[in-house]
């Protein structure tokens, strides 16, 4: 089991980099990447980007194949709950002065007969009530 787990890390840090690159293609500056709070307050976010001034909390997603549906189903309500959390102890902390924030998801769906990976951007992908 350690072995697959290793392997979807780094999958996952391979989708990361991917959409960082992808994004910065369009435009966007990374801010930060895999940025965390430890302690009681704990909270993740993949990527920070900054996009003509305005904040931009992204959260990667990524599978193999479509056994298991698209990497775009992985963000629940639960999740998006926890990426909301994260975004605002971010700021909290590091005060970035925008324009505007808003919340995109990157999604990554690689393939195992060697076609390149597929890559779908959904800006303003949930809200602050969703």
């Amino acid at each position: 089991m350690p072995d697959r787990l290793a392997a979807r890390a780094g999958l996952g840090r391979q989708a990361e980099s991917l959409a960082a690159v992808y994004l910065e293609g369009l435009g966007f500056r990374i801010v930060a990447r895999n940025w965390r709070q430890y302690g009681a307050d704990a909270g993740e976010l993949d990527l920070v980007a900054d996009d003509r001034g305005a904040c931009v909390f992204v959260e990667v997603r990524s599978r193999t194949g479509e056994a298991q549906g698209h990497p775009l189903e992985a963000i629940t309500a639960h999740k998006r709950a926890r990426v909301i959390r994260a975004a605002r102890l971010y700021l909290a902390a590091e005060t970035p002065s925008a324009e505007a924030y808003r919340f995109d998801v990157v999604a990554v769906t690689f393939w195992e007969d060697g076609r390149p990976p597929d890559i779908v951007h959904v800006p303003n992908a949930f809200e602050l009530g969703a």
